[in-house]
């Protein structure tokens, strides 16, 4: 009797397991959502203040404001950022917009890069991508920054980048496999 019981109870909890599997498509939430868009600005659920989540044309749009300015994001319903928005302090009237490239068109800006980093620094070709990424993941561009350094940790293939802005140091983590920020602390 044990056997059949357990065994039941296996099928029963194999079924709704199968049953799961079978939805299509991941289903975000406007959690999730916000997550990624505070993420990207390094910002903590208790500095977000004003915030807002629309729903738009299999987007969502996500604004909200910190101490060091306002953001906005149009963000796919697959929680990928598409277009960030940021404007520093409530006195500047500046704003920088970036339009998220998509990975096919991410070929063409490499070039470009690659073109920038032979004008403008002594940076080899993996630590001006690794720094490019880090200022992007940050809603910005070289100019805005000062004082850029940029080392590779051969054990944990990681490249540490370093820059200013504001006199605040922001220290970036990113893999140096595939570019991407796997880290930022500021401070």
């Amino acid at each position: 009797m044990m056997v059949k019981r357990n065994s039941l109870i296996f099928l029963t909890a194999f079924g709704l397991l199968l049953t799961g599997c079978g939805k299509s498509g991941l289903e975000i939430t406007k959690d999730d959502i916000l997550e990624v868009a505070r993420d990207d600005a390094n910002a903590t659920k208790s500095e977000c203040e004003n915030v807002s989540i629309k729903e738009q044309k299999g987007s969502y749009i996500v604004s909200f404001n910190t101490n060091g300015g306002s953001y906005e994001y149009k963000i796919g319903k697959d929680g990928i950022i598409k277009e960030r928005s940021f404007k520093r302090g409530a006195k500047e009237e500046t704003t920088e917009t970036e339009k998220v490239e998509e990975p096919v068109k991410e070929e063409k800006s490499k070039t470009s890069k690659k073109e920038e980093e032979k004008s403008s620094t002594s940076f080899d070709e993996g630590q001006q991508q690794a720094i490019n990424s880090a200022l992007a993941n940050s809603g910005l561009v070289q100019d805005d920054v000062s004082n850029i350094t940029c080392s590779l940790d051969s054990n944990t293939n990681q490249y540490t980048v370093t820059f200013v802005l504001n006199d605040v140091t922001t220290t970036a983590v990113v893999d140096a496999a595939t570019f991407t920020v796997i880290s930022t602390i500021l401070g």
